[in-house]
């Protein structure tokens, strides 16, 4: 586990935190792709910048790129060794959103660019729960494709905060005892 793509059911499944944690157990440089996507004030990036950032990081020995965004997915995925996607039910995702937007309320989140507020907005609601589906069919085919590809592609389905919190006590146990790389 060297280069893990975390990427999750929707906005607000709890990839971010999740990203941050893993990092913290593996030692593993975390990039958000919100902040290379968002300038200061919630302007998009160009789109060939875009690319291009997440071309250099895929090409680093070691990371973790947390987020969906689907028209670079294949950006990361052909350098990626595991695939962690964190499963959470509609209601779940916009509960989150709404909840982050609360405690976030006029400051950015530390997986965003600095200069852009939590904010929340119908169209964003809407964005979740058009995608939402639709994704959950697309990304079970491609989590299948990656897996079965090769021997050293490793996916991880997690269903919730506990099964995300057994996964990482399962890693800290790996690395303390058989020595897990």
């Amino acid at each position: 586990m060297n280069k893990i793509m975390v990427v999750g059911s929707s906005a607000g499944a709890g990839k971010s935190t999740f990203a941050r944690k893993l990092s913290s157990v593996l030692h593993l440089p975390v990039h958000h792709l919100d902040t290379l996507f968002w300038k200061p004030g919630w302007i998009e990036e160009d789109k060939e910048i875009f690319i291009k950032k997440q071309q250099a990081l895929a090409q680093t020995e070691r990371w973790i790129i947390e987020g969906n965004y689907n028209a670079t997915f294949n950006e990361r995925l052909s350098k990626a060794d595991t695939i962690v996607f964190i499963h959470c039910p509609l209601w779940r995702c916009l509960y989150q959103v709404v909840k982050r937007r609360i405690m976030f309320h006029g400051k950015s989140r530390p997986d965003l660019t600095e200069g852009c507020k939590e904010k929340i907005d119908p169209g964003f609601i809407w964005f979740i729960m058009k995608t939402y589906y639709p994704r959950q069919k697309k990304m079970k085919q491609k989590l299948k494709q990656f897996e079965e590809s090769s021997d050293q592609h490793k996916v991880y389905v997690l269903s919730g905060q506990k099964e995300m919190e057994q996964f990482l006590a399962a890693l800290k146990e790996d690395i303390n005892g058989a020595g897990f790389s």
